[in-house]
């Protein structure tokens, strides 16, 4: 005789996400699935149960659950053959098989078959069994996450890619929207002052960066020159902004640490971008302030020049070294550390700064250019503009970005 459904209705908490869950336990033996059943309904679950192969696939047409926990052997139908009818009907959800002692050639079989994960009778410890499920519903709640963001960025680009004939018939119109994208300038929060400007070599800049909080204790920001000019290079800046986000949604909500270590979303950055196959690479230095340590940590991935950090009397470029993103899949990235102890400013710009020089000006006379213009800290945007006229500058070479970032102590 079939087993009716378990219909008590209680929720678990995932993520602290209280949704409820249900699991389907397909077992032929009574005393086991109501065991297991039992367990999983006192830890929160809600838990379907069907006492053979078939009744289990209907089961899972009708209700749709969240997990599958299936025994291998079974007289009418075993876990391997519901598994591969399972796989057939398009299931995604996450399935532990369980099994007796001796029947690893199944175990191997059933993974290969789409299996989460297995148990092995008789299960002594049933904290084993919760952490098990726990483990599969987290594992197959990032999966969706993943899916989802891919959607998202799928649809983004076809989007974008539709508009991007109409951005190149109305440069002005792009413009306004890449501006849109861009932090406000002059501005301030826990004690940190952050301005910048951007001076087009086109209507559209190939120019990119940002500065954001990503909770109470990281500060996140970048400086971003991608190759080329026009609509092509603007395309791809928005690409970034929306790359990034990803991992500060993920921070947010499930602690992903990705967005707080420099090399690690340089890395994610740079398998995005050779994904998408967009033809464009991009120089990017990507860096973190811990305010509770007072730690700068960075990676530059080949952005020139470097950015200039004035601290204490001091006044020098930052060391250090970097590939390119979005040109090598086999590129490494290196995250550096800077002890942020004294009042202090940053200041980072687009090579287009280069280019206003003589053209006989050596690197090292274009980069003590760039030194004096910082004035040990105490410049601004607005007082390198000045200095280098730009506001009234015609044609210029390159894409021409100023982004300081002043901390505790130092503002003007």
């Amino acid at each position: 005789m079939k087993n009716m459904p378990v219909t008590r209705e209680t929720t678990h908490n995932i993520d602290n996400q209280q949704d409820e869950i249900t699991i389907l336990a397909i077992d032929d033996d009574d005393l086991v699935r109501d065991s297991l059943s039992t367990y999983l309904e006192d830890s929160g679950y809600h838990v379907l149960q069907a006492n053979s192969g078939l009744t289990g696939l209907q089961m899972y047409q009708q209700y749709q659950p969240d997990l599958i926990l299936c025994d291998l052997r079974m007289p009418d139908m075993d876990g391997l053959k519901v598994l591969s009818h399972l796989t057939e009907m398009g299931a995604t959800i996450p399935i532990i098989v369980i099994s007796g002692a001796g029947l690893i050639q199944d175990v191997v079989e059933a993974l290969r078959l789409g299996a989460t994960d297995y148990l092995v009778k008789p299960i002594a410890d049933l904290h084993v069994l919760e952490h098990a499920v726990t483990s599969a519903l987290k594992a197959a709640k990032l999966e969706k996450e993943n899916q989802q963001y891919k959607d998202e960025l799928e649809k983004a680009n076809h989007i974008l890619s539709m508009n991007l004939d109409e951005l190149q018939r109305d440069q002005e119109a792009g413009r306004q929207a890449q501006l849109q994208l861009l932090p406000s300038p002059k501005t301030g929060f826990n004690g940190y002052y952050f301005d910048h400007t951007i001076f087009p070599s086109l209507y559209l800049s190939g120019d990119f960066l940002d500065f954001f909080e990503i909770d109470e204790r990281y500060i996140g920001f970048y400086i971003a020159d991608i190759s080329g000019h026009g609509s092509a290079s603007a395309f791809v800046t928005m690409m970034l902004k929306s790359l990034i986000n990803h991992p500060l949604r993920r921070y947010r909500n499930s602690a992903d640490q990705c967005i707080i270590q420099p090399d690690e979303l340089c890395d994610y950055l740079n398998r995005e971008v050779l994904n998408a196959k967009v033809g464009k690479h991009l120089t990017l230095f990507y860096g973190v302030i811990d305010q509770e340590m007072h730690l700068l940590k960075y990676c530059n991935a080949g952005h020139y020049p470097r950015p200039i950090l004035s601290m204490g009397g001091k006044n020098g470029f930052i060391e250090d070294k970097g590939f390119p993103i979005g040109l090598f899949n086999w590129a490494n990235f290196e995250m550096n550390t800077v002890q942020l102890d004294k009042p202090f400013t940053i200041s980072m710009f687009s090579d287009g700064i280069l280019e206003l020089e003589a053209e006989d000006c050596s690197l090292e006379e274009r980069e003590n250019k760039l030194i004096s213009l910082t004035k040990s800290g105490q410049a601004d945007v607005e007082s390198v503009v000045s200095e280098l006229r730009l506001v009234h500058a015609q044609a210029l070479p390159d894409d021409i970005t100023i982004f300081f970032i002043k901390g505790p102590g130092n503002q003007q």
